[in-house]
């Protein structure tokens, strides 16, 4: 299996001041494109044991200070991101032979950010985040079912439900952004933005 790239290239006069703009710029045509759920992104952590894990999860929120996701404090992902913030996202974009790579260290959000996305929520997801305990072991589909129908009960539909204590985002605050455009005989166009200690953004040509 081998697909044949003809996409228009990517070229460093065309780039925007920062990669926020930029992503937002390409983030834009990837839902214009039509691409299912361009907002799902790879998120690779590591545990103590220096095994790297990876997931998708859906991005929630953009802007100048990072990239934000929610998720279960107690998940495999949060107690590693606990243990080691550093973490890398990757956006692919296949349909449009683009990828974005983030790479940079996860920090919490406040509660309130959290309470306030949480609202937003459909009201089985939000009691989804009550019933699971992610990335713990469960007897069966029927006990879990079993949880989220207890919840349901308490809290039927039309009443709030509280943010999980262990429940919440994370913003990742990059130092790199790599974007990635598809080329004829995969010599494709790789542009990095990359900084150092909060300085201005620099960006490096990588070979494909």
């Amino acid at each position: 299996m081998r697909a044949r790239y003809r996409a228009a290239g990517l070229d460093e006069k065309d780039l925007a001041a920062d990669p926020f703009e930029q992503f937002a710029h390409w983030f834009a045509q990837a839902a214009e494109s039509g691409l299912q759920e361009p907002n799902a992104m790879v998120v690779a952590t590591v545990g103590p044991d220096g095994r790297p894990s990876s997931r998708t999860v859906l991005l929630k929120r953009f802007d100048g200070e990072g990239f934000v996701f929610f998720t279960n404090y107690g998940s495999r992902k949060g107690r590693e991101i606990e243990g080691n913030a550093r973490v890398s996202l990757l956006f692919p974009w296949h349909g449009i032979a683009r990828q974005v790579i983030v790479s940079g260290t996860a920090e919490r959000t406040g509660r309130a950010e959290t309470a306030a996305y949480f609202r937003t929520r459909p009201h089985g997801s939000q009691l989804g985040a009550w019933a699971s305990e992610q990335s713990s072991k469960v007897a069966s589909r029927a006990e879990l079912d079993q949880f989220y129908d207890e919840l349901a009960e308490r809290y039927p539909e039309g009443e709030d439900v509280p943010a999980p204590p262990q429940w919440g985002g994370y913003r990742v605050v990059p130092d790199a952004v790599e974007f990635w455009q598809g080329r004829e005989n995969r010599l494709h166009d790789r542009l990095r933005y990359v900084r150092e200690g909060g300085g201005p953004w620099a960006v490096e040509r990588l070979c494909p």
